[in-house]
C-alpha cells in the first residue's frame, strides 16, 4: 500500500541506500555542530569538603577509579543517586543489576547508588 511498494526492486534498494547516505551526512553534520556548540566539561575546583571525600573515596578505591559529575544528576529510579554538576564519586560497577552499561553503579562518599554512565568522566 506503501507508494514504493510497486517499485522494482533494483530502484527501490537504491531509494534505500540514498535515504540512508543522506540521513548519514545529516547525523554526521549535526554531530560536528554539537561537538563545536558543547563545551567539554572542565574539572571542578574542591572545597574542603570534597577535598575530604575524594581522600577517602581514594583510599577506598584507587584513583583510577575516580570520576567527576558532569552536569546535575536526579535520580528518578529507585537506587538512582541525585548528585551535583563537579562531585567526585568512585566507580563500583560500569553496569548495572540488569546489565545495562549506561547506568553505573558508584559510591559518593556515603551514599551509593546508580547514575548515567554519560554524565561522569575521568577525574
Amino acid at each position: 500500500q506503501m507508494p514504493h511498494g510497486h517499485m522494482p526492486l533494483p530502484s527501490f534498494w537504491k531509494m534505500v541506500e540514498d535515504t540512508l547516505e543522506r540521513s548519514g551526512a545529516q547525523l554526521h553534520t549535526f554531530c560536528q555542530a554539537f561537538e563545536t556548540v558543547a563545551p567539554s566539561p572542565v574539572t571542578q575546583p574542591l572545597n574542603p569538603a570534597e577535598e575530604r571525600k575524594v581522600l577517602s573515596l581514594v583510599s577506598k578505591h584507587g584513583p583510577d577509579k575516580l570520576y567527576q559529575v558532569t552536569s546535575n544528576i536526579s535520580g528518578g529510579k529507585d537506587l538512582d543517586l541525585t548528585l551535583q554538576r563537579g562531585q567526585i564519586v568512585a566507580l563500583l560497577q560500569n553496569v548495572d543489576t540488569k546489565g545495562n552499561t549506561s547506568r553505573w553503579l558508584v559510591d559518593a562518599g556515603g551514599p551509593r547508588g546508580f547514575v548515567p554512565a554519560g554524565k561522569l568522566q575521568p577525574y
